[in-house]
């Protein structure tokens, strides 16, 4: 069936290569926290990812509510990303001789936790993952109902989209890992205090559009 994996490939294009804070912060991760926390931030997004579509596929009734509610969505959202910006701005040291593999070698299991976390809940609470995913369930759903096996055919649209996804958000780790050691400690305190800047104004973004709602 190649119309569904077409689609697949589509949808993990958009959704890869929107740009979101989620973007920068893999790569934030990745540069200052080593390659495992990458991965571990990436695992986030992607079972956030997951979790949304399971949501828009079985709970539409529950989803449906959630976005009756979206503004407070857009609220809770922007203040997580408020906190984590002004932290990553203000309050978050970067050494030098704390990034790369020994930064890496001594996470803990619960500071990969951690960032799992951050990566799960920075994707769930952007309400344009959740439109995202909603609006092509829908149009998916919709196809998916002209074939023989509807349930086959959305199985391999969103299993090739989030495969996608998951491997270019994985790239991105690599391609950090790779530019690490060509950092110097003045370029590392810029990119933190971009990385902030990036997810304030993401912030206020949200902001803005719950007062509209």
């Amino acid at each position: 069936m190649i119309a569904p994996i077409l689609k697949g490939l589509l949808l993990g294009i958009i959704l890869s290569i929107s740009i979101g804070p989620v973007i920068f912060a893999i790569l934030k991760q990745s540069l200052t926290n080593g390659k495992r926390a990458g991965y571990a931030f990436v695992a986030g997004v992607s079972a956030s990812d997951i979790s949304l579509l399971l949501v828009c596929n079985i709970f539409t009734a529950l989803f449906t509510m959630v976005l009756s509610h979206k503004y407070i969505v857009a609220l809770v959202g922007a203040g997580f990303l408020l906190l984590m910006g002004l932290y990553t701005l203000f309050l978050k040291k970067i050494q030098l001789e704390a990034v790369g593999e020994e930064k890496d070698n001594s996470l803990r299991k619960r500071d990969l936790f951690r960032i799992f976390a951050a990566g799960y809940f920075m994707n769930t609470l952007n309400p344009s993952v959740f439109l995202f995913w909603f609006a092509w369930t829908a149009a998916i759903g919709a196809d998916a109902s002209e074939t023989n096996h509807p349930v086959y055919y959305k199985l391999i649209v969103f299993g090739t989209c989030l495969a996608f996804v998951l491997c270019s958000d994985i790239l991105k780790v690599m391609l950090a890992g790779i530019l690490r050691p060509k950092l110097t400690a003045k370029s590392m305190i810029w990119i933190n205090r971009v990385s902030g800047i990036i997810i304030l104004i993401f912030s206020a973004a949200l902001f803005y559009s719950a007062l509209k709602y």
